[in-house]
């Protein structure tokens, strides 16, 4: 109970928190009252108009925000288009499939409108994932704005930095102790598989060829058998090649924010090797044991402190990187 009253009180402070110190020190609520008023009510207004149109865009925004930070902090360099042969964090493999950029633009396009080179890219994709989250119902956070926008990206990077889902616990921890985030915020983080889908080819290898020696029989062991064979049904992955075919990360529940995904990793019931690492440690299951036996709002508060300190990685703020007038490019000088 001490550990989820001290989650609860985290929240609170957690704003205050990304104030101290260094470059976050700039980071503040209501960066734009003056210069933009209108800017996160346009933001805001716009995500809960297109949500219900426009599947799983929840899902890919918190991931979209999720690489950005991973690679040079939270400067919307995942946005940026390649430049001169130059290949860009987009074209990761990771990225491939983020379906954000052209929700993102049309924000930019908006705002742009109303306060001319006012408004960074990072902010909106910080403040349009969240808002995505709140319009399907789940938690709302602290976004402290005054972020500003990188001018260079590297596909090497993303793949170097942003974490694989196949990683193991221990490299898993490693990376985000890496960008000063802690157990609590990997496992907390990984709650946001509770929304969203995934292409086979990104786990086929836990239900064909785990081992080497190929077929269904060399399945990962950690992973749940009945689980297994559903998902190699033939409405499902029913080849260890196929990069075309998506399933839900959080069966039956996946449009839902909620703790079904800590109860399948109980289960042995997680979708990747990296959702399955989570419970091979004693203190993250501990973790996900608390949200499961904890009360109803436990995983919205503590899923939300990380989310704060995620989106101050190594930000960009005063003079530092630029304002984009397209998210997509960086601007002529």
């Amino acid at each position: 109970m001490a550990r989820m009253a001290a989650a609860v009180m985290v929240v609170a402070v957690m704003a205050a928190a990304v104030l101290a110190g260094g470059a976050r020190a700039q980071l503040m609520e209501g960066f734009y009252m003056h210069s933009c008023p209108q800017a996160e009510k346009i933001i805001k207004e716009y995500v809960e108009q297109q949500t219900p149109s426009v599947p799983g865009i929840a899902a890919t925004l918190i991931r979209t925000h999720f690489h950005d930070c991973f690679v040079r902090g939270c400067d919307a360099s995942v946005l940026l288009n390649a430049t001169g042969g130059n290949e860009a964090e987009k074209e990761a493999t990771p990225n491939l499939t983020l379906r954000s950029f052209k929700f993102i633009d049309r924000i930019k396009a908006i705002v742009e409108k109303e306060c001319p080179g006012v408004v960074s890219c990072a902010d909106i994709l910080a403040l349009a994932a969240r808002d995505s989250v709140v319009a399907i119902g789940g938690p709302s956070w602290s976004v402290p704005t005054g972020r500003r926008d990188g001018t260079v990206s590297i596909k090497q990077e993303a793949l170097d930095q942003i974490p694989a889902p196949t990683m193991n616990f221990t490299e898993l921890l490693q990376s985000f102790q890496n960008k000063s985030l802690n157990l609590a915020d990997l496992v907390w983080l990984s709650g946001a598989h509770t929304i969203g889908i995934a292409h086979c080819n990104s786990f086929t290898e836990r239900l064909y060829n785990f081992t080497g020696r190929g077929g269904p029989q060399d399945a990962d062991p950690s992973l749940d058998k009945v689980y297994a064979a559903h998902l190699r049904q033939p409405n499902k992955c029913p080849t260890p090649t196929d990069n075309t075919t998506i399933v839900e990360m959080d069966p039956g529940s996946f449009k839902t924010f909620d703790i079904s995904y800590y109860r399948n990793l109980l289960k042995r019931r997680g979708l990747f090797q990296s959702d399955a690492a989570l419970i091979t440690d004693a203190a993250s299951k501990a973790d996900i044991l608390s949200v499961v036996n904890g009360p109803p709002d436990f995983f919205f508060k503590v899923f939300a402190g990380s989310m704060v300190k995620m989106g101050a990685i190594e930000v960009k703020t005063g003079t530092e990187g630029e304002i984009r007038k397209h998210c997509a490019v960086v601007n002529k000088h």
